[in-house]
């Protein structure tokens, strides 16, 4: 019996257990420490709850329906994953013809530098005058703010690429779509994912910023709201509920990086 159980045992699996459980034992323990200091801090009357309310008093408000939590969070949403997949499709489509024509990258990158020194911030109210309110100006916001850091990485990441490969796939004939495919743009994907974990923080402030200017819905729209009465539980949710997008949007790119590059990495 006691040899079957070793025949089947996973070699370093209590290792294994115990390596998962220190990654996310501690994060997760950090977390809750400073929820509950949070909550104590408010309660025992050492910080003012109309200047720092307690995570329950934040957790109440969402059973109040008069803020419609659902729908300014699915319109910030909206803003955000809309703005962000239009800078990576963008972004990716620049990188790509900057790596295929040099007279592109030599005309389009010194402008791509030029317009990303311009401040998003102060173009929001143009956007609103020519697009009017809503989620459309909002979306081109975000793209505005977020895409250059992935045309950026993309672009480096392609240019990376080992130079004797590229001369061994012309040698057999392979196609420029070929080379792309096969051998450019999976050596590009560190670089794409960095750039577009870095865009995942610009595509929330885009959104929110763009709320701020000019929105009639959305967590940023709502936050103005109830600062007039001074409603700070229902300010530090919709910040919260604001974090959750972006924590969720990263969430989703790093998973996607798990699985396309690191997983390929384990396979050579």
């Amino acid at each position: 019996m006691q040899v079957a159980i070793k025949r089947f045992a996973i070699p370093g699996g209590s290792r294994m257990t115990s390596d998962r459980f220190k990654r996310l034992g501690w994060p997760i323990g950090i977390h809750l420490a400073l929820l509950l200091l949070w909550q104590w801090a408010t309660t025992s009357g050492v910080v003012p709850k109309f200047i720092l309310p307690s995570p329950i008093d934040m957790l109440a408000t969402l059973a109040q329906p008069h803020y419609k939590w659902a729908t300014h969070f699915s319109v910030t949403a909206v803003e955000v994953v809309g703005g962000y997949l239009l800078a990576v499709v963008v972004g990716v489509a620049l990188a790509l013809l900057t790596s295929w024509f040099k007279w592109f990258a030599m005309a389009v990158m010194p402008l791509l530098v030029t317009l990303n020194m311009v401040p998003k911030i102060a173009m929001a109210p143009l956007f609103i005058v020519w697009l009017n309110y809503g989620v459309i100006p909002n979306i081109i916001i975000t793209f505005t703010i977020c895409f250059f850091p992935i045309v950026l990485t993309t672009a480096r990441g392609l240019k990376e690429v080992e130079p004797d490969l590229i001369d061994l796939a012309k040698a057999v004939r392979a196609t420029r779509w070929q080379i792309f495919s096969k051998i450019q743009f999976p050596s590009s994907l560190p670089y794409l994912f960095s750039g577009m974990k870095v865009a995942t923080v610009f595509a929330v402030a885009g959104a929110i910023v763009g709320e701020f200017i000019g929105s009639e819905k959305g967590l940023g729209n709502l936050m103005l709201s109830v600062q007039a009465t001074l409603d700070t539980a229902a300010m530090f949710m919709a910040v919260t509920l604001i974090t959750l997008i972006g924590i969720l949007l990263y969430g989703v790119v790093f998973a996607l990086e798990r699985w396309l590059v690191v997983r390929d990495a384990r396979v050579e």
